[in-house]
Formats: C-alpha cells, sequence, structure tokens
C-alpha cells in the first residue's frame, strides 16, 4: 500500500482549522498530516498542536506557496495531497483525490468545487488561468485553480520548487502538463471561506490575478 501524507499550509485559521484536521485524521490510511502555520497572528499554530499533527510554525508570513515549499524537506510519502485549512469537515471529501492516484488512474488529481454559494468576482482569474492549462496541455478545466490536490512523488518533483503565491496551482498544473502527467479533475461538495464581490474580495483576486500573469510570465521565460 502507497504511504500518504496531507499538507495543510494555514494562515489566521483558528475558527477553521481543528475542524479541518478532524476530518483528514477520519479518512483511512493517512500516514502522516503537516500543517505548515504561515505566520499567524491567532491561535492557529495552538490548535494545530493540540491536534497532535506534525507542525511546522514559520514566523514570518511567507505566503501560501511560500508555506508548501517550507514543508518539502518533511513530505516523505508516496502521494502527496495538499489542502486548504478553511475546509472544515469537508476536507474528509480529500479521499475523492487520493483514490484515483493510488489507482494509477492519475498522477495529479484536483477537486472541482460545486459553484459558489454568493457572487463572486468577474471570472477574469478564473478564465485566465483555464485559458493557460488549455494552451499547455489542451486540458479543459473547471477548477484551475483549486488548491485541493493529491499527486505522485515524481509530480511533486517536477514541480517543485513551488511559485510563491497565489500562482502556485497554476504554475503546478502547466508544469505537470508539460511533462505529459495526467491530471484529473473531480467533482466534489467541498467548501471553504468565499470572498464576495465587496472590497476585500476585489482585493484579494486583483492580488491573484496578478499572481497568475507573474507565473505565466517566468514559465514563458523559462520557455515551459
Amino acid at each position: 500500500m502507497k504511504s500518504v501524507g496531507i499538507i495543510i499550509p494555514a494562515y489566521n485559521e483558528e475558527d477553521r482549522i481543528v475542524d479541518t484536521l478532524k476530518a483528514v485524521k477520519s479518512i483511512a490510511g493517512i500516514d502522516k498530516i503537516i500543517v505548515v502555520n504561515d505566520g499567524s497572528s491567532d491561535n492557529t499554530a495552538e490548535l494545530a498542536r493540540a491536534e497532535g499533527v506534525f507542525l511546522l510554525d514559520i514566523k514570518q508570513n511567507c505566503g501560501k506557496g511560500g508555506a508548501m515549499n517550507a514543508a518539502l524537506p518533511h513530505i516523505d510519502t508516496d502521494i502527496i495531497v495538499f489542502l486548504d485549512a478553511d475546509l472544515g469537515e469537508s476536507a474528509k471529501q480529500a479521499d475523492l483525490l487520493i483514490k484515483p492516484v493510488m489507482d494509477g488512474k492519475a498522477d495529479l488529481c484536483i477537486a472541482a468545487f460545486p459553484p459558489p454559494r454568493k457572487k463572486g468576482g468577474l471570472g477574469l482569474v478564473k478564465g485566465t488561468a483555464a485559458r493557460a492549462l488549455a494552451k499547455a496541455g489542451n486540458m479543459k478545466s473547471t477548477a484551475p485553480l483549486s488548491g485541493q490536490r493529491a499527486m505522485t512523488r515524481a509530480v511533486l518533483q517536477a514541480v517543485t520548487p513551488f511559485n510563491e503565491g497565489y500562482g502556485v496551482e497554476l504554475g503546478m498544473s502547466i508544469i505537470a502538463l508539460k511533462n505529459g502527467f495526467r491530471i484529473m479533475e473531480v467533482p466534489t461538495t467541498m467548501s471553504h471561506k468565499e470572498t464576495g464581490r465587496d472590497y476585500k474580495g476585489f482585493v484579494h483576486r486583483g492580488k491573484q490575478f496578478v499572481d497568475v500573469l507573474k507565473v505565466l510570465a517566468g514559465l514563458r521565460r523559462k520557455n515551459i
């Protein structure tokens, strides 16, 4: 049986980290759980430590990609799963991502979420990412920016180090496609905190869009 490790970057997620970890721990066959506390100013680290998981406590916030990179020296499993810290109880659906990789049907498996419950952005960031994947590997993607991913060790080695920032998932997928890995999107009913059409939401999506453009520009410079 292949070993499975789950890595959860977390920044100020004290409201949901416990529910997320309890859900993950309920999945059969998980060998290692790593929480990377990315410079949180709340009780995220203390709550994760109390759940008995392996905790990497970064004192200064370095962003999602940076937190994922920090975990790399500690990953020693055959299958690697990255999950967001705010999934809560829905994190137990990570098993839907693990199974296709475990069974050899996919090298990288990505969770597709149901439609958002409230209006978000105008689709610019997601559309840009989806078009980039179509160009990179003729992939029709409905979840190009989903952070819920299971992969083989070969994929992990090919796509790391990760891009720092919100473009980490897009960069990962493009490099995986260029290396000939099989990517599968799996429908789930996972849910997490949603950003709306307010100032905070548009600021978040603006930063995300800039990071996506930076990733695409960086890959072009490398001829990827």
